[in-house]
């Protein structure tokens, strides 16, 4: 009689040190891209003549404009990166992380080293309905 192949319900111990490692890693540089991101949108470290000449060129204002409600939505979606991660750091210590939300069943680690913050498995995001 051969023994029923035992389903893995959670990653060990070790494995959950090995995503921490990952997510710390991007944790860290994601907080430095948003300190980036932030300073540029808010005009820190700016060496142009903005506070210095009497007129603007209008083309050079839109432009600066428009720069900078890109760099602030980039900044939002940063922010939202940052707690997605922090939320896995909160899984990994209840020792829920990699477990998909919808299956119950263990994301891949393949998936997990590229998408840290998934909670989602590949089969259960790709049955989710299209939104258009």
């Amino acid at each position: 009689m051969t023994k029923a192949k035992e389903i893995k319900t959670r990653y060990s111990d070790q494995e959950l040190e090995e995503f921490k490692a990952i997510i710390l890693a991007k944790l860290e540089k994601a907080k430095a891209d948003l300190i980036m991101l932030t300073d540029a949108y808010k005009n820190k470290n700016d060496n142009d003549t903005n506070d210095t000449s009497p007129t603007f060129k209008v083309l050079e204002e839109g432009n600066a404009v428009m720069s900078k409600e890109e760099n602030s939505k980039l900044a939002i979606r940063q922010e939202k990166f940052i707690a997605s991660l922090e939320n896995a750091l909160v899984r990994i210590e209840n020792k829920s992380y990699g477990i998909c939300r919808e299956t119950g069943k263990l994301i891949s680690k393949e998936r997990l080293r590229s998408v840290p913050h998934a909670t989602l498995s590949i089969e259960a995001k790709l049955n989710r309905p299209v939104i258009q």
